[in-house]
């Protein structure tokens, strides 16, 4: 390798890592979209198994107290009430506004068709959308195909959502040191007789201008400046179609109560973030958040709750036809619970996911086969056209 070479290839490493651009699917996938619309579908996946009978409260049910007081005192004078005597957990404020503005609905007693109680298979599962996963193909990325527009990862590698035959675009924030403008103009002369370098180079600048997402100084940046730049970069390009986005910390063993609380709260101000960055493209967007297994109804020693079953999954958007809450209520009494311990599934989660995408999207039958092969896609109407 020549020395001019070796120079080039490890300033243009620097570049990308400073500039943040859009990583992996730019060069690949750019050009070739044939999305004719603004339509976005964005799936954020909550990792660690969200408590759903914390989050959307069925307070009709009469065995509830039974098994809940102790996580229901400190919350059930706040609740926000829902139809058909369920209630929204108090840290929901936007979306218990969407709620009542008809942009959001909650589905309940949700579950893909094979059950696990570990985490990290329910959640390649899901990610995969299979009945059994396919750790290179996700339904996300299968959306995106049958679409032919352009995903968008906003992750540090391509999560199994988004993993199929073409390539998404990946985004995170760095937690270099800035590089400061002499360098760039440097490399703009190294790299003026070199086209193709200087692609690269302009295309990382424009990125990094236009976006002004700053770096990140922890690891680990919170899920606000996440959704905030996945807004930017969805509302920037009208062919990237699909993105998701990712938060941990569900895994709620102990003082669930507290912890839930402030994850919700960080929940719904990331996705209020979300919907302000989106601008006007939030009218026709599609919001999917899903968790890969519910928790215990019962409540353990720690104040906490163990793995279950059947959670709740929410959609949200200026597409949604929400206002209601959609699903068929197990019950809690004893022998009603899955294996006398969790919440009984009603439904298969992906009928869910299938159902408002396809009718998002206006995808066909045969589209929603590739996407959730085997799958039944439910009729129920989740997307309205308000424009």
């Amino acid at each position: 390798m020549k020395r001019r070479q070796f120079i080039q290839m490890c300033a243009s490493g620097w570049v990308m890592a400073n500039a943040a651009p859009v990583l992996a699917g730019a060069q690949i996938a750019g050009s070739q979209s044939n999305a004719t619309s603004n339509k976005k579908v964005i799936w954020v996946m909550l990792r660690g198994a969200m408590d759903s009978l914390h989050a959307v409260i069925p307070t009709f049910d009469p065995a509830l107290n039974g098994h809940r007081k102790a996580l229901l005192d400190n919350i059930k004078g706040n609740l926000n009430p829902l139809h058909d005597g369920y209630a929204l957990h108090p840290a929901f404020t936007h979306m218990y506004d969407w709620y009542k503005q008809g942009t959001m609905l909650p589905v309940v007693a949700v579950a893909p068709s094979h059950t696990t109680r570990s985490h990290f298979d329910a959640q390649d599962l899901l990610e995969s959308g299979l009945d059994v996963t396919n750790h290179e193909s996700g339904w996300l990325a299968r959306t995106v195909e049958a679409y032919k527009g352009e995903g968008l990862a906003i992750s540090r590698s391509v999560p199994i959502s988004l993993r199929g035959d073409n390539k998404p675009d990946t985004w995170f924030p760095s937690s270099l040191p800035d590089a400061d403008d002499d360098l760039f103009a440097r490399l703009e002369g190294l790299y003026k007789n070199d086209s193709e370098l200087a692609q690269t180079l302009a295309q990382g600048l424009k990125t990094r201008q236009s976006m002004a997402m700053g770096k990140s100084k922890k690891r680990n940046p919170k899920f606000a400046q996440l959704t905030k730049n996945c807004g930017h970069l969805m509302a920037k390009n009208p062919n990237t179609t699909c993105a998701m986005l990712e938060m941990g910390g569900w895994d709620t063993h102990n003082n669930q109560a507290g912890r839930l609380h402030r994850q919700f709260t960080l929940l719904d101000e990331g996705l209020n973030v979300l919907k302000e960055s989106l601008g006007k493209t939030w009218d026709d967007t599609l919001v999917i958040v899903g968790t890969e297994f519910g928790r215990t109804v019962a409540v353990n020693g720690t104040q906490g709750t163990d793995h279950g079953t059947a959670s709740a999954l929410f959609l949200a958007g200026g597409a949604v036809n929400g206002g209601r809450v959609a699903g068929r209520w197990p019950g809690l009494e004893k022998s009603a619970l899955f294996e006398g311990r969790d919440l009984k599934p009603t439904s298969d989660i992906r009928s869910w996911i299938g159902a408002a995408v396809a009718q998002h999207l206006q995808l066909t039958p045969k589209n929603m086969q590739s996407v959730f092969p085997g799958v039944p896609i439910i009729t129920d109407k989740l997307i309205v056209r308000r424009s």
